[in-house]
């Protein structure tokens, strides 16, 4: 008969929680600036223009230090776990408003870089008003393959005064609209997938946030000023505002 070694119940118990500690652990929680523009031009014209010049000492700046300039998609699908992780050291850049500038002085740079950005656009006031792109400009810049076009509403609304102004129904169909206007009118000029919102002066509350989910936008963005990162938000993510003369390396430093 065959002398059976018995294992002692520690012996078992140390194996076992060995075991356990060499699984894989879970990703980081990376958490990820996202740089907020509106307006370039040679000199600082209003509060939102950055100088054409700065913006481009920003991109020298992330290229010199190893930030990794990801799509805004990119982030937005590690959040909701169809993306296991992102570089490290990745940054973001957003424009809302789609301003001529971003075709006159933006696009020339980020063409020089190959920069990928995402564009937040009021579709009310392509090819209607001077200081905006037209659809044509549009069309150009986005078959570079750096642009991904995504919803400002539909005309820029201040919500809170519209709250104000308006009965309950009323506002709540005016919000309804400005949300699905600009998805349907952007997804039908481009054919891509909008689901992402820019809050229209960085205005957003809990009911806000319940409508863009309900008509199928999976993230909305803020002007709140912090790392965008698994504990935020969706419908609430925070971007940086770069307006004036400010720079970026107080914000990018911090890593």
């Amino acid at each position: 008969m065959k002398r059976v070694m018995l294992i002692p119940l520690m012996l078992v118990a140390l194996l076992s929680s060995q075991s356990v500690s060499a699984e894989p652990k879970h990703a980081a929680d990376i958490r990820v600036p996202i740089l907020l523009y509106h307006r370039f031009g040679p000199v600082v014209a209003d509060s939102m223009t950055v100088t054409t010049s700065n913006f481009e000492s920003h991109l020298k700046y992330l290229k010199s230090h190893d930030y990794t300039i990801i799509p805004l998609r990119h982030l937005i699908e590690y959040l909701g776990g169809k993306k296991p992780s992102l570089p490290s050291r990745s940054a973001i850049i957003t424009v809302d408003d789609a301003h001529k500038s971003v075709y006159t002085d933006m696009f020339p740079l980020l063409k020089k870089y190959q920069v990928p950005i995402t564009l937040f656009i009021y579709p009310s006031a392509v090819s209607n008003a001077s200081y905006a792109m037209t659809w044509a400009q549009l069309r150009e810049v986005k078959a570079s393959g750096l642009f991904d076009f995504q919803s400002h509403t539909f005309w820029h609304p201040n919500f809170k005064q519209e709250r104000k102004r308006l009965k309950d129904a009323e506002y709540e169909d005016l919000v309804e609209k400005q949300m699905k206007k600009s998805k349907e009118r952007l997804q039908k000029e481009f054919d891509n997938q909008v689901d992402m919102l820019a809050w229209p002066f960085g205005i957003y509350d809990e009911f806000l946030m319940r409508k863009a989910a309900g008509v199928g936008y999976v993230a909305a963005f803020t002007m709140d000023r912090r790392d965008a990162g698994p504990s935020e938000k969706m419908m609430a993510l925070p971007r940086y505002l770069i307006a004036g003369r400010n720079g970026i390396q107080s914000i990018l430093d911090r890593k």
